[in-house]
């Protein structure tokens, strides 16, 4: 029997994957996840709101344009810079914070609104994950997710790169946080409502091509997986990772329209 893994030599390693190329050239283009989510947790001005491993901040800038009180974290610092200056950039007030989404630094009830697009899904233990968001919001509080899907064009990229760099089996995958009945055993016990709403982003580039060569440069596991692969089996990759592209296209042979399914998920704090 193999020993279990070990998750803090886990989150080193993802850490290390996120914090290079730079997630915020493919995180701007997700804006709009984080001024849906806003919407959908309908945020009020003055609301303390918790943006839990926030990446380059779409969900904090959603929150601070709308008049809350914001803190920011995540657990690469380069990624709250990008997040930093683009609150500057507007003449947002945000506090940005390093910290680890499963041991969040802040006392219980702390906030009126704790939010992540993308981000606590990828933390290694989701249940502590999960158990930190429900003990720092506040009682009848919301806590607002945008989850992707394993079916979602995202959640089909993860997989072709454990294909060709097996993840531990015995880590679950982030995309199960994009599952409603997993939501529920994450959440259920400490909710008084879970509200899910299945929802598509668009990613559009010039082609699959295109595609690759911007989140092998930018975005830290295809950049990871790049490296750590030998020629011939990153060129294997490339191939998969066109296929999926191409077969999930919807913009014909002159562009790459490729839709990838997420959960909008609103929970009120029991």
């Amino acid at each position: 029997m193999n020993a279990p893994t070990d998750l803090n030599a886990l989150k080193n390693r993802q850490m290390t994957a996120w914090g290079s190329g730079d997630y915020a050239v493919i995180g701007t283009t997700l804006q709009i996840v984080g001024e849906q989510l806003a919407e959908a947790c309908d945020l009020r001005f003055d609301e303390r709101v918790l943006d839990v491993a926030a990446g380059n901040g779409n969900a904090t800038l959603a929150a601070a344009r709308r008049g809350c009180q914001v803190v920011s974290t995540d657990y690469v610092g380069n990624l709250l810079e990008r997040g930093a200056e683009r609150a500057a950039a507007e003449r947002l007030q945000v506090k940005f914070q390093v910290a680890d989404a499963e041991a969040l630094p802040f006392a219980d009830g702390s906030f009126d609104a704790v939010l992540s697009t993308f981000g606590v899904m990828f933390t290694p233990d989701h249940g502590r994950a999960a158990a930190e968001m429900l003990r720092v919001c506040r009682p009848g509080g919301i806590i607002g997710l945008a989850n992707w899907t394993p079916e979602s064009m995202v959640g089909q990229m993860f997989k072709v790169l454990g294909r060709h760099l097996p993840p531990p089996p015995d880590v679950l995958p982030p995309s199960r946080w994009g599952v409603n009945t997993y939501l529920h055993a994450l959440f259920g016990k400490g909710a008084a409502n879970i509200a899910i709403k299945p929802r598509e982003f668009n990613f559009r580039y010039r082609s699959a091509e295109h595609f690759i060569g911007v989140f092998r440069n930018w975005y830290g596991p295809v950049h990871k997986a790049f490296a750590a692969l030998p020629a011939e089996g990153a060129a294997a990759l490339h191939r998969d990772l066109a296929d999926l592209l191409q077969g999930m296209n919807q913009a014909g042979e002159g562009s790459l329209v490729v839709p990838s399914e997420y959960l909008e998920v609103v929970i009120t704090r029991a």
